[in-house]
Order: structure tokens, then sequence, then C-alpha cells
């Protein structure tokens, strides 16, 4: 059988409820009309480092525009809708009902006891806070069918209609998941993660037929040739789902949460606005296990949150090659505060689904260090991908052991095999202090297009073990920089 052919595209009919989702354009345009005004306060535009008294207003500037959700005092406890914490009952159907009750009544909070609660996804409504009491494991059941039907949903900055993710809300106003329990996401070697096929940690038999590689492609494939999305089904689907997606969604608030064992990426909200992610531990070492990836999101705030991942700890995106440029939404308006780093493959990352651009980040008293943190800040694009980056600002970073301290990419995956050229404008790092590093920085531009655009002040790279790698950088400002303890005038 081969599954690589588009006769296992399944023209499914959804519908109006669900095909009245697939209005994009109208919902990108909206988001969009108020995408000129962060310069007008201020926000972008820097030509030079940013002082910290312009910095501190900037950052509060964002996160005044930051609407926490708004919802009703009212309690409705998963076991009196035949809720069971026993492990073993199939509790989606309580989940359901309880939801439903609280919709019917205008919202209010969900409340899962101490316990373990088995159940399939979980869709929440407007007005809903999801509240994981301490003591209390939401299970998701790692069985596929269970995440039928399909819904509108965004894999690798791809759109699709596929699995349902763990946690999902569309075009939802004021949603929530709060509370110290734990949401465990079934991933696992036998579960799920060995769809990814191929990798380097793989502890599984590497199937040919359950591979996503055979999904991905074909999709892929779709976005490019400009296929609506409501014909990109896959009867033989083997891209896993994110745990928490919350899409084209409101007032967003993840809070207390630990999240574990994820299918795919743990936290991916996507083109959503006002969203505050807080205080989360992502705990997840499987294959695609971002940490949290806000795609074509507006006004974010990431704070004091743990992140041990098997894949970049956060990474903004905003959409893949051509279906980012046809949604053609940035990722605006981020902080991420007081954040702490451990395992992955990067600590702040951007990219490498930046298709839609990305400006105004401020990354900031954040902590890294693992021997299994692989970089600590990064920018990874190409010639396939493009997007404008500009005014992306990090500072009072402390990173403890780390292979690349700092990367910019312009050779990621593909390389230079496009024709849509990355856009670096403003990227400020200041006060980096690294204790260990292989190598201080990795920076390929192409020959055609040098990196320029950023500047580094106050960088100390105490210690490292090989040379850097530099390519083909052009306007790269060095303000007291140390590498092993040398002053440096230009990246070598």
């Amino acid at each position: 059988m081969d599954i690589k052919k588009r006769d296992l595209i399944k023209n499914v009919s959804y519908g109006a409820a669900t095909l009245s989702l697939l209005n994009l354009t109208a919902c990108g345009e909206s988001l969009m009309s108020d995408a000129g005004e962060t310069a007008a306060q201020g926000i972008a535009n820097q030509d030079a480092p940013i002082s910290k008294k312009q910095w501190d207003k900037n950052v509060e500037r964002i996160k005044a525009r930051i609407q926490l959700p708004k919802i009703p005092n009212r309690d409705f406890v998963l076991t009196d809708y035949t809720g069971q914490g026993d492990g073993q009952f199939d509790n989606t159907q309580a989940f359901k009902d309880a939801i439903a009750a609280a919709h019917k009544e205008g919202g209010g909070r969900i409340v899962v006891p101490q316990g373990e609660y088995l159940t399939g996804p979980i869709h929440l409504e407007s007005n809903i806070e999801l509240h994981i009491s301490e003591g209390a494991t939401v299970a998701f059941i790692p069985e596929p069918e269970r995440y039928k039907p399909y819904v509108f949903t965004r894999w690798e900055g791809t759109e699709l209609i596929g699995y349902s993710p763990l946690i999902y809300a569309f075009k939802k106003n004021n949603i929530a998941i709060t509370g110290k329990g734990t949401l465990e996401g079934g991933g696992s070697n036998d579960h799920w993660w060995p769809w990814k096929g191929k990798w380097k940690k793989a502890d599984w038999t590497i199937s040919e037929v359950e591979n996503q590689k055979h999904t991905r492609d074909v999709l892929r494939q779709m976005a490019e040739d400009q296929v609506p999305v409501e014909q990109r089904v896959f009867e033989q689907n083997y891209l896993r789902p994110p745990f928490i997606q919350p899409y084209l969604c409101t007032n967003v608030l993840i809070e207390g949460v630990t999240v574990k064992n994820s299918p795919f990426w743990l936290l991916n909200p996507v083109l959503c606005t006002s969203v505050t992610i807080r205080d989360v531990h992502c705990d997840s070492y499987g294959p695609n296990s971002d940490g949290c990836d806000p795609e074509a999101c507006k006004d974010v705030l990431i704070e004091n949150c743990v992140f041990d991942t098997g894949d970049d700890c956060i990474a903004i995106k905003s959409g893949r090659n051509a279906d980012g440029r046809r949604v053609a939404v940035p990722c605006q308006n981020i902080v991420i505060d007081k954040c702490q780093m451990k395992a992955g493959h990067g600590g702040v990352v951007i990219g490498s689904e930046i298709s839609g651009g990305v400006r105004n980040l401020y990354a900031q008293n954040c902590e890294m260090s693992s021997p299994d943190l692989a970089r600590g800040i990064r920018i990874k694009t190409n010639s396939i991908r493009g997007g404008l980056l500009e005014n992306l600002n990090y500072r009072d970073i402390h990173i403890g052991k780390v292979k690349d301290a700092i990367v910019v990419n312009f050779y990621y995956e593909e390389g230079d095999v496009g024709q849509f050229k990355p856009e670096l404008k403003n990227i400020n790092i200041q006060n980096l202090v690294v204790e260990e590093a292989q190598r201080a920085f990795v920076i390929r531009g192409y020959p055609h297009t040098p990196i320029s655009g950023i500047t580094l002040t106050d960088v100390e790279i105490k210690k490292v073990e090989k040379q850097s790698q530099i390519e083909n950088v052009s306007d790269v400002k060095l303000n007291n920089v140390k590498v092993g303890g040398a002053l440096i005038k230009e990246l070598v």
C-alpha cells in the first residue's frame, strides 16, 4: 500500500458547523488591522540598544494590553457529572456534560477533584475554566480514534482538518486551564511517539506504515498547491496532535498546571489575542516536545514557567512556507519573563515555522542550564520560510551550561533553496552571561543575504571549548562582548 498517494486523501463532509470554521481570511485581516499600532506606541523601530527605561516602558505597554479571562464564579464539579477519579473510568462524557452544563449557565469552573481521571479530548467553550485541583491528574487515553471527529487545526505551521488536540478551543472567548494538578498526555515509546519514525533518541521499531512522513509530505505539498483547507483530510493520518491548542481565541489563561508526556507540542495557542501562560511546568522528553509555541498570536505573556523538554523550550512561530504567507499574521507583542529552561533544543527560539514574521519580543530574567540544552538564544529559518523578524530583545539572561550560546541560522533544514530571504531588524541582546558553552556563536547567513541588524551589549561567555561558526555576517555590533575572558571587537 502506497500511503503517500493522494488517493488516501479523504474528502469528508463535516456539515455547516465544522466547515464554518474554515473562513480564516477575514480573521487574519482583522488581526492584521492593528499591526502597525506598535510602531506608533514606540515599541518597534529601535535603531540602537534599548535603554532600561524604554525597555521597561515597552514591556508594560504589552502587559497592559493583555486581558485575563473573566470566568463566572460558579463551580461545576466533575464528580457531580458521573466523573470518577479511580484511574480506570472513562470520563470523556463526564467532561462533556460538565462543560455543557456550565456553558448553559453562561460559564464557570469545571473543577477536577483529587484522583486520576482518564479521558478523551476536552473541548472548552467560552467563559469556561478547567481547574485541575492539587492531587488531581487528568490522563488522556492514547487511542487515536478517540481524537476524532477531526477538527480545524495546525500541524507544524500548516492548516488541516486533523486529530483534535487533547485540550482544544476554537473561536472562544475567556478560557482558562488552571490549578496545581497534572495533565498527562500519554505520549510514550509505545503510544503516539513512534509515529515520528526516525529519531535519534528513538526506542521503538520504526514503521513504514504508521509514520508521520507519509501524511506530512502530502500535507505540505497541498499547502504549496493552495488546496483548500477543508480538503486537507487524511484517512490514514499519522500527525500527532498537540496537547493544548486554543485556536482563534481571546483572553486565554494557562496557569499552575504540570503538563507531561505530550504526543507533540505542549502549549500551542494559534491566532489568539491576549494570552497569559504562567507558573506552568512543562515536562516531556518525546519527539517534537516543544514546551510553548505561540503561533501568529498577539499580546502574549509567558512568565515563571519551567521547561524541561525534548525539543525547543519556547518557540515563537507564525506559519510554515506558503501556508504562513497565505494567512499572513505575525506573532507579535510577546513578553517572556522569569522562566527556567532545562533540557531542550533551544531556550528562547524564533522559528522555524516563521513565514508570517515576528515582531516585538522581550525576553528577560531567564535562567537556562542543562547538559542537554543545545542552544540558548536561537533564530532558525531559511529561504523557503523567509519572514521579517524585527525588534527581538533579550536581556538579563543567565546560562549555566549549553552547547551553543547564540545561534542565528539561515540554513536550517532545507537551507538556501527558496526565494524568500529572511530579514532581521533590530535584534538586541543585553546583559547575557554564559558560564560554559561548547561554542559561543553559530551565526550563518547567505552570501547574497548576510546577517545584519544584531547588537550585542554586555555579553560574557566565560568558557568555550570550540571556535564559533561565523558565515556571511555584515553588520553585528559588539559592545563589551567577552568570550573566554577576552574582549572581542568582531565575530570571527
